[in-house]
């Protein structure tokens, strides 16, 4: 049965998910369309719900965390606009599924996950599927990754009250990053910001709610 699902019902499944809740919607680049449509994401979710992993809805993945929606994840990697030759920074690895999306369509990916099993899942999940081009650590992703910076796009999987300096800093002349700002599991606003001259410009895409931000940069509760 579960091979069964996995070779047919859920290559099914992905094709659904992306026709009918990204192709449908406002995702429009064909790579991410691609790429969503090839990764597995019902190996990125806790056994017992790999039978709703496409379904448009967050998922818990264990230590009280959430693998984001199919669109938001869409949405958010469509709006670093994504080359092939990028290096792109992820803060909040989760699951690994973000990740394995970046994978398809970066050179590089460096994720950080700041709950040690969360990490170690991640990456052994990410190196079982043959992606070599994902290096995950673990750590504070408040502080990025200085010693691979700059990056071409930087992605933030979890709410903070404001954007982290030192991603700022990481981002090169010309990236993007896309951040969920605003109060813990509160009021959020999906970011992206654009950076010229040092600076970020920045504007608001969509309501979001993501879980928040851990350790340097952690929100709040409210």
């Amino acid at each position: 049965m579960a091979d069964q699902y996995e070779s047919e019902s859920a290559a099914a499944a992905r094709w659904r998910m992306v026709e009918e809740q990204l192709r449908a919607r406002d995702i429009v680049d064909e790579r991410v369309l691609a790429a969503m449509e090839r990764v597995p994401r019902h190996l990125f979710v806790e056994p017992a719900l790999k039978y709703y992993a496409y379904e448009d809805r967050p998922l818990s993945i264990g230590a009280g965390q959430t693998i984001s929606q199919p669109y938001i994840v869409a949405l958010m990697i469509q709006l670093l606009r994504v080359l092939p030759s990028y290096r792109i920074l992820e803060v909040g690895t989760g699951s690994g599924y973000q990740a394995a999306i970046l994978a398809e369509l970066a050179e590089e990916v460096y994720t950080v996950e700041i709950i040690p099993s969360l990490a170690e899942s991640a990456s052994a999940r990410l190196e079982a599927l043959g992606y070599r081009n994902v290096r995950v650590r673990q750590g504070d992703g408040y502080e990025g990754w200085p010693e691979v910076a700059p990056f071409d796009g930087i992605v933030v999987a979890a709410g903070a009250p404001e954007i982290p300096l030192p991603l700022i800093e990481q981002l090169r002349e010309g990236g993007r990053i896309a951040i969920p700002v605003g109060i813990a599991r509160g009021t959020q606003d999906l970011i992206l910001g654009e950076k010229y001259g040092g600076q970020l410009r920045v504007r608001v895409i969509a309501p979001v709610l993501f879980v928040p931000l851990t350790g340097k940069g952690g929100a709040v509760e409210q």
